[in-house]
């Protein structure tokens, strides 16, 4: 006869995730401390440091902005969460993993020229974040002993989650592909807000 796995209380692990996103949006800040510096030794004043770093300062405002989402994602997702098995904890750690790269990510932007594998690098793991966000919504639909009793995930949730991830996957190829776009291939997000309203019209009776 096939044993059940052993389940554990999920409250540990988003304590220890919410604490790895807090030191990963604080380590985003690491590069410009330095920088601050090496412009006080090159004798610049606050002008000429905030013009030569504007592509930092750009990166830094947006990785920090898309960390606080990804971790209210991760949060709302977990919210009705109560145990956690070993495939949610596996997802949960990659999930982390991806959040804790960020940082390295974002401090090649702006500091060195752009190429194509620096797109990759960057906007492919805001892109693995999203999938991987997806693919622990999906686990966890599939596994309702994981979350509390009577709650039950909206599938409206998880279209949400592919048209996000969907989003990033199209931004990575504009700007791997199109000449010159680079970073501006980002912009695709924004129509993340009108594709949800229309997915909303649709599911309405």
């Amino acid at each position: 006869m096939a044993t059940t796995p052993q389940l554990r209380p999920a409250e540990r692990l988003v304590f220890f995730t919410d604490a790895v996103v807090a030191i990963a949006m604080t380590l985003l800040i690491l590069p410009l401390l330095e920088s601050v510096g090496d412009a006080a030794r090159e004798g610049l004043d606050t002008v000429g440091y905030l013009v030569e770093n504007q592509g930092r300062l750009v990166a830094f405002a947006l990785s920090f902005v898309i960390i606080s989402v990804f971790w209210r994602s991760h949060d709302r997702l977990f919210e009705p969460v109560e145990r956690q098995d070993n495939a949610l904890l596996r997802l949960n750690v990659a999930w982390m993993f991806t959040i804790v790269w960020l940082p390295v990510a974002t401090a090649l932007v702006g500091s060195m020229p752009t190429d194509p594998l620096q797109l990759v690098l960057y906007i492919g793991t805001m892109l693995a974040t999203s999938l991987l966000t997806l693919a622990m919504r999906w686990w966890l639909g599939r596994r309702p002993e994981l979350v509390a009793p009577g709650h039950r995930f909206d599938p409206s949730g998880f279209a949400s989650m592919v048209v996000v991830s969907a989003l990033f996957a199209v931004a990575l190829l504009l700007a791997v592909l199109v000449p010159g776009l680079d970073y501006w291939a980002m912009l695709v997000l924004l129509l993340n807000a009108p594709l949800e309203a229309l997915l909303a019209r649709r599911r309405r009776p």
